[in-house]
């Protein structure tokens, strides 16, 4: 059976043009963690004498700004302005990201600079177009206090610009239950939209938010730890309702994977959306890509539905490239046009 794939009629299409053209005057606050993905690029000819592990011959390396500054650069790469607020440290990890940063585009004013704590590395090893390995060297635990109270003047200072907030959360430490509850605090006084990409672990942090954006498997354990009395093996809608009104959240875009993604809104049936990818290549950092055109299109005043519709058709575009990829503002605009 031919799987189902997103269609959009001719209204749709003509909504969604109008929205990414209004991209260029978004604003966007994205806070979260800070990594810097590395790759190393090489080609594998042989096995190791020593263990039966393939021998990568190094060709090249590249950097690029990973975790919630992948969101960033997703936004910036489709039009939008994005004022990224994370940790790094005092370190070659935490220079490189930031050259990595201004290359990109991205406004670097809302980096804090902890010198006992080093910068997030991930490295990935990658072989003929496959991942080998990928080792990472980070430490994970919450940020201090006095960094803690420097992320939250960047926040409250740039906040009153910002049409959308987004909350990145990787699970290193920079999202904490007393700094959360403090940004959605601000946000919500300054009536401005919070939309979180969750951890797990950590939904019970997120009380209040306007949306969260998890995958299927971080909604079901989520909603395990929260309903702890449920039934094993829940279904979809009573996974997205429940978590909607445990958290007061006002949406929640699960994704689906190669099912496409279910919008959850207040008082309304939920709504299925089929894929839109054509080739799964590499999901890795597809989410931050669907969070970044899901606040794009809420920051040009995009209705929910045609924000989770233009973040599918996003997801789908970068599943299909290696590596940590973001969508350009052309591919957007020609995956709206072919849907």
């Amino acid at each position: 059976m031919k799987k189902k794939t997103v269609e959009l009629n001719l209204a749709q299409k003509r909504r969604l043009f109008g929205c990414m053209e209004q991209f260029k005057t978004a604003r966007v606050l994205v806070i979260g963690d800070f990594i810097l993905d590395q790759f190393v690029w090489g080609t594998v000819k042989r096995i190791s004498p020593e263990a039966p592990v393939p021998v990568v011959n190094v060709e090249r390396e590249s950097y690029m700004p990973g975790g919630s500054l992948n969101v960033a650069h997703n936004i910036a790469t489709l039009g939008g302005t994005v004022f990224p607020c994370g940790v790094v440290g005092r370190d070659l990890a935490g220079r490189m990201l930031l050259k990595s940063m201004r290359k990109l585009g991205i406004d670097t004013g809302g980096i804090t600079y902890d010198r006992t704590r080093p910068t997030s590395l991930k490295t990935r090893i990658i072989a003929h177009s496959q991942q080998v390995v990928r080792f990472d060297r980070e430490k994970i635990g919450p940020i201090s206090p006095e960094d803690t109270q420097s992320l939250l003047r960047y926040v409250k200072k740039q906040i009153a610009s910002a049409d959308v907030v987004v909350i990145e959360d990787y699970g290193k430490g920079v999202i904490h239950p007393a700094f959360v509850r403090e940004v959605v605090s601000t946000a919500r006084k300054q009536r401005k939209p919070i939309l979180v990409d969750p951890k797990e672990r950590h939904f019970d942090y997120y009380r209040g938010v306007t949306a969260l954006t998890p995958n299927r498997k971080e909604a079901c354990e989520a909603f395990r730890s929260l309903f702890p009395g449920a039934e094993d093996t829940p279904d979809l809608k009573t996974i997205g309702f429940g978590l909607m009104k445990k958290l007061n959240s006002r949406a929640l875009l699960i994704t689906l994977g190669e099912d496409g993604m279910a919008l959850f809104e207040k008082n309304k049936a939920v709504t299925f959306i089929p894929t839109a990818a054509q080739e799964v290549y590499d999901v890795s950092g597809a989410g931050d890509t669907v969070i970044a055109v899901f606040a794009l299109a809420l920051a040009a005043r995009a209705g929910l539905g045609d924000a989770a519709l233009l973040s599918n058709l996003a997801a789908g575009i970068v599943v299909g490239k290696l590596g940590t990829a973001t969508a350009s503002y052309e591919e957007l605009k020609d995956a709206v046009k072919a849907a």
